[in-house]
């Protein structure tokens, strides 16, 4: 106990303000690693690998859960033509995408990013889902996605499976530039008889 008394005279005492804003960041942060997966971001030939893999059409609405810095968003708008947008929930994520948004911008995105936890989102619009989280957070989206996506959505996911489901296509793992495994779905097809 004493040593770790110590310790914290290491540390000058926080004003009020402080500890909020600590709060403030570390709650949200904590609550998205949990409920969803940390921030890693998607290698950006793997992101245009999953776009591409989604036959987007222009004009289509690209929902990204846990876009993370926006790449992938703002690649859809620029390459696609998508209507994009991402859902974010870490606050120092949020504040990154926003930071790098006006870099894309200026290559002519219109993608949107939105400080909102997906769950809470209404997916019925939209036409392709992008995840990139972790397995206990994928059995809650596709949950979500059984009951509110239109039949014909596409739901692409990087390196973690919907395991109920069977894909329409999958993009094996690439070991040389360890890269993960992409599975595309549609919904109305191939999902398994327990899921529908």
């Amino acid at each position: 106990m004493e040593g770790i008394i110590d310790f914290m005279k290491l540390f000058p005492p926080l004003s009020t303000f402080q500890t909020v804003l600590i709060i403030i960041i570390i709650i949200p942060t904590l609550i998205a690693l949990i409920t969803g997966a940390p921030w890693v971001p998607t290698p950006k030939d793997r992101v245009r690998k999953m776009l591409e893999l989604a036959k987007i059409k222009k004009g289509e609405k690209v929902f990204d859960l846990g876009c993370g810095d926006g790449r992938l968003v703002h690649l859809a708008s620029i390459e696609h033509g998508a209507n994009a947008t991402g859902f974010e929930l870490s606050p120092l994520i949020f504040v990154l995408a926003t930071f790098l948004r006006p870099s894309y911008w200026l290559k002519g995105s219109r993608a949107r990013i939105c400080f909102k936890n997906f769950y809470r989102v209404d997916l019925k619009e939209a036409d392709v889902i992008v995840t990139y989280l972790l397995p206990h957070a994928m059995r809650r989206v596709q949950k979500k996605c059984e009951k509110e996506l239109k039949k014909g959505a596409r739901v692409v996911s990087y390196a973690f499976p919907i395991t109920d489901w069977t894909p329409i296509h999958r993009q094996k793992r690439n070991r040389k530039k360890q890269y993960g495994p992409i599975w595309v779905y549609e919904m109305g097809k191939h999902q398994s008889k327990k899921t529908i």
